[in-house]
Parts: structure tokens; C-alpha cells; sequence
């Protein structure tokens, strides 16, 4: 598989160009994340794909390391067979009515 889109991969597969995850016929993906402090460190996850998971003794650490499990466990899931989630989470910020 050389990874140019839409060329030899199978339609629906995902590859890493540039940081980010395109699609075989070319729409760029984007898949939310959440990064928590901890009691000694932070973690972080990806609600649309159980199980990608990451943590990190900052919260960089735990970011960068999220960034980059997203690939490794989608292409988990295309070798598995398993069907790539679409994104869906959305996150907004909601100040406390006081």
C-alpha cells in the first residue's frame, strides 16, 4: 500500500499525511479529545474510539501521546476488520451560573 489516496487503498482506509487523518477519498478527519488531571499525571482519551487512551506526567506529554495513538489504533481496527467510527463528540465549554 503506498497511501496515496484513493489510488491503491481500499476505499474507507485511513493513512497519516501531514499530522493528520485523511480518508482514502481525500476528507480530512478530526476526532475529539479529552485530556484529565490526575493525582501524578494526566491522561487523555478519545470518546468516538474506545479503548485509544494515553497518558502522560504533563499534560503535553499526555497530548502528544494521544495525537499519536489515534493512527496506531485505527489502523488497529482496519487490520481487525472493525468499521473506523465517524467523529462524533463535540466539545463546549459552559461557565456555572453563579
Amino acid at each position: 500500500m503506498s497511501g496515496h489516496p484513493g489510488e491503491d487503498m481500499p476505499e474507507r482506509t485511513l493513512s497519516s499525511v501531514c499530522g493528520k487523518l485523511v480518508l482514502a477519498e481525500g476528507s480530512e478527519v478530526k476526532y475529539a479529545i479529552v485530556i484529565e488531571k490526575g493525582p501524578t499525571s494526566y491522561g487523555a482519551y478519545v470518546p468516538d474510539l474506545p479503548g485509544c487512551v494515553s497518558v502522560g506526567e504533563t499534560r503535553e506529554e499526555a497530548e502528544r501521546r494521544i495525537r499519536e495513538a489515534i493512527p496506531f489504533h485505527l489502523e488497529g481496527m482496519r487490520i481487525n476488520g472493525d468499521e473506523i467510527p465517524e467523529p462524533t463528540t463535540t466539545v463546549e465549554y459552559a461557565e456555572p451560573a453563579v
